[in-house]
């Protein structure tokens, strides 16, 4: 009985972090609108040129509030071995500091978040913790997701193709932003699509889909 209670409360964890993930890019997008529309506008074209999620920090706070509670569930994560907790505790890590660490744009300050850094410091520790980000969550994807029994399931199998494709998605999406590829909102565009990689991915694990889970 126990063991059952500990299982559900394992999957309802995974949703929660899949979910949070698949929404935050559209949340803070809508937020930005509202802002724009109702608020008296953001007084810097470039920022919707150049827009990235992590810009809508300065104009909206469903980046604070969604990764930061992203981030204390990954944290919190109690996985099956020990290094299922660190890995998931560091990726809990490093989405929390992009929180902290503010990015640089158009409407960003001179000095920015909880520390009050300058604002080309705090972009490179944004930068560098947005990859490790994404790297460990690629990693748990394609690694212990699909780790299992020696006699896997068809719908084990299924999971498992598609936890290696959004674990390459992930990584595929990494690589792309920094190619010189220019197109209006290209970086939101991609982190969007990372993230739903890794919201399907979690929500996968988590049996969201009954379709794939084990009969």
């Amino acid at each position: 009985m126990a063991m059952a209670s500990s299982q559900e409360w394992l999957k309802r964890i995974r949703n929660t972090v899949g979910f949070l993930g698949m929404t935050l890019p559209w949340i803070a997008l809508f937020g930005a609108y509202m802002v724009s529309k109702f608020g008296g506008g953001i007084p810097c074209d470039v920022f919707w040129k150049n827009l990235s999620i992590s810009a809508t920090y300065y104009v909206t706070p469903a980046l604070t509030g969604i990764l930061t509670t992203a981030a204390i569930v990954l944290m919190c994560y109690d996985g099956y071995e020990l290094k299922d907790d660190v890995l998931t505790t560091l990726s809990g890590v490093c989405g929390l500091m992009i929180v902290l660490f503010p990015c640089n744009c158009c409407v960003s300050p001179e000095r920015v978040g909880l520390f009050q850094l300058p604002v080309n410091v705090s972009h490179i520790i944004h930068i560098a913790s947005a990859v490790c980000f994404f790297l460990l969550l690629s990693y748990i994807s394609l690694f212990l997701f699909t780790k299992g029994v020696d006699n896997p399931t068809e719908q084990k199998k299924t999971r498992n193709k598609i936890y290696i494709t959004c674990g390459i998605g992930m990584l595929a999406a990494l690589i792309f932003i920094p190619l010189p590829i220019h197109f209006p909102a290209k970086i939101f565009i991609v982190e969007a699509i990372a993230l739903t990689f890794f919201g399907i991915s979690w929500l996968v694990k988590g049996q969201a889909f009954g379709l794939f889970a084990d009969k």
